[in-house]
């Protein structure tokens, strides 16, 4: 539950811990990280694909499957659901990594709360929310705000946020409720450096040195940016009972971008419109059925502008488009209880989704269409009130995003040089197996909680994304040799006494291996994801505080290109930190401290095919930061 935890800053802050779930951060601030589940996506950034991102159960992506994870306020969040892989319930889900919905606060749930936080490298943050509840009504509004210097240089920026809600409670079980959600976001870029500077001076940035490196990619002159304006509307009602229950969802969202990397400008905007209905039943005590249906469809104008190397001003437009996404979605699920604790579970889906690209400079065009089905047949087996395991085979598809069919090419050093070119790319399709299992072992403060999940999916046509050596997107391609996508993901916490003491403790461990099968890569790792990763903490309990270590800690080198070559990777690291809160009634009180060793690390990764060492790939993390806060609840 995201409101227990005293800081909420950043997504890293609620997602971290989460097993399967990777969060790599960019510059460690409201910037948009890297968000994957099962590597899905993984390599696609600044706008994100590979999961299906919800708000209030109601897609976030564009209707082309993308999305900018830095519009995500986890401070207005009651719950975040993370279903990975199969398990994700919307009818409009197609993606491998499954979904992830942030579901806003109401003004039945919490009245009221004001939070301030402070930190390193300027960081502030700030959210004030008030609700009201009456007998049929109750609503809830949230305006939020960041500022952030950056621990590197070039990477200052802002956010404002405004979120509200308004519930109504009919008869019969009738419940509607209406969002409103409204982003502003600007930051600066510092870029990737290469690997020595990476691990030598990772606060620099391209431009701070004066060799012939910097002086071409100078990005104080080049100034990359990014720039996000969205607002967003949407509306759920659900009316019924158990036996039988329908939900319809009506969504509009538009986004306003200016994204600028180190050699050109991307400026487009978008208009999104979807509904989703759902009805499920229970006839009998042993059956279960669902059918669902939505519909989605983006509208987006995008304009490409060679940059400035002097000024990072815009020069000639050498792209225009206009972009088309249209997505239907039929499904239908059923539950069967085969025998006490014992239940078969079947899902069919069938997708037919459309994007077109239509030059509005030129004759270029590309319209892609596909028609398919993606199954699911499960069981789930439930021994005890305290255990439930289950086992599941389902396909999954991701078509290509706008950002994966329209490439660009522009020159550092002769901006005049710069064009764009459509790609007729695939779906990426796998057929994933996966079994788990999670339960609790005794009861309380001192309860133990765990979940464990095993998977292995075989993918065929995976969009895959490189770079330059500049780290900047160069384009995708379906790997056409197939790739397999195998791991665990375990998760545990809870509560112990000591000698009398009071601790509380939670861990997570992901493991990844990710590989391609045959080509031209065969038997390499695909770059861009730790082979391991833990996330732990331990607390003391004690008169209110809770006081403790925490780790991050990746412990395997690992490759920055899919050719794995040698002498070039992201190192691994361990982070140490501390984090104390203390509670009083309405009031929390906390201190994080972060990397209090100032381990020098790469955070994240700009993939490439094959890389040298004067590459600039790596990101580096942040150095030793304290951030503290308080919150008060009425």
């Amino acid at each position: 539950m995201p409101q227990e935890e005293g800081k909420l800053a950043t997504l890293r802050d609620v997602l971290g811990h989460q097993p399967g779930v990777t969060v790599q951060d960019w510059f460690g601030s409201f910037d948009a990280p890297r968000l994957s589940i099962r590597g899905s996506g993984i390599q696609s950034h600044p706008a994100s694909r590979g999961v299906a991102m919800l708000m209030d159960g109601l897609p976030l992506n564009e209707a082309d499957g993308s999305y900018v994870s830095s519009v995500l306020e986890p401070r207005n969040a009651a719950q975040i659901s993370i279903r990975r892989g199969a398990n994700a319930r919307s009818p409009g889900n197609e993606a491998l990594g499954g979904e992830m919905d942030f579901q806003s606060l109401t003004g039945r749930e919490e009245r009221g709360r004001v939070r301030l936080e402070a930190g390193s490298f300027g960081q502030q943050a700030w959210q004030a929310a008030v609700g009201t509840v009456g007998e049929r009504f109750d609503g809830r509004i949230s305006v939020s705000g960041d500022r952030y210097d950056g621990f590197r240089h070039h990477t200052n920026g802002e956010r404002d946020s405004l979120q509200a809600n308004l519930g109504y409670r009919g008869e019969s079980g009738f419940e509607n409720r209406s969002y409103f959600a409204w982003t502003d976001l600007a930051y600066r870029i510092a870029g990737a450096l290469p690997m020595s500077r990476a691990y030598g001076d990772p606060s620099q940035i391209m431009g701070d040195g004066n060799t012939a490196q910097d002086r071409l990619s100078n990005l104080y002159r080049r100034n990359p940016h990014r720039n996000v304006r969205q607002t967003r509307l949407a509306n759920r009602s659900l009316w019924g009972n158990d036996a039988l229950r329908h939900e319809l969802g009506l969504w509009w969202q538009n986004a306003d971008v200016e994204e600028q990397n180190p050699v050109r400008a991307s400026l487009w905007g978008s208009d999104t419109t979807g509904a989703q209905w759902q009805t499920t039943g229970a006839p009998n005590e042993t059956l279960r059925w669902r059918v669902a249906a939505a519909w989605s469809g983006s509208d987006i104008d995008r304009d490409f502008y060679a940059i400035s190397p002097q000024i990072g001003a815009l020069l000639q437009r050498f792209g225009s488009f206009d972009l088309s996404a249209r997505n239907a979605h039929l499904s239908a699920g059923l539950d069967i209880e085969l025998a006490p604790g014992w239940t078969l579970v079947g899902d069919i889906k069938w997708n037919r989704v459309e994007r077109d690209v239509k030059s509005r400079s030129t004759t270029a065009a590309l319209d892609r269409e596909w028609s398919y089905a993606t199954p699911k047949l499960g069981v789930v087996w439930k021994p005890a009130a305290n255990l439930r395991t289950y086992a599941n085979l389902s396909r999954s598809h991701e078509a290509p995003t706008f950002d994966d069919l329209v490439v660009t090419s522009v020159s550092m050093s002769n901006p005049a040089q710069a064009s764009a070119s459509l790609v007729p790319l695939g779906v990426q399709r796998a057929t994933t197996v996966e079994v788990g299992a999670e339960g609790s072992l005794g009861s309380g403060a001192e309860a133990t909680r765990w979940q464990l999940s095993i998977y292995r999916s075989m993918v065929d046509d995976e969009l895959i994304r490189t770079t330059d050596a500049a780290g900047v997107s160069v384009g995708t391609y379906n790997y056409v040799g197939g790739t397999r996508h195998q791991g665990v993901e375990a998760g545990i916490d809870g509560g112990f006494r000591l000698a009398g003491n009071a601790f509380e403790y939670r861990a997570s461990w992901t493991w990844s291996d990710y590989r391609f099968r045959d080509g031209e890569f065969a038997g390499n790792r695909i770059a861009g994801i730790s082979r391991h990763f833990v996330n732990a903490e331990l607390l003391y309990l004690a008169d209110g505080w809770r006081v403790g270590p925490t780790l991050r800690w990746q412990p395997l080198d690992e490759p920055t290109d899919h050719a794995n070559s040698s002498g070039y990777a992201q190192k691994r690291y361990a982070l140490l930190g501390l984090r104390a809160e203390y509670r009083n009634g309405p009031w929390i009180v906390h201190v994080h401290g972060d990397n209090l060793t100032d381990k020098r690390y790469a955070s994240s990764i700009s993939v490439t095919d094959r890389s040298t060492p004067t590459q600039m790939l790596l990101f580096p993390g942040s150095g030793r930061s304290i951030s503290a806060g308080l919150s008060y609840t009425f």
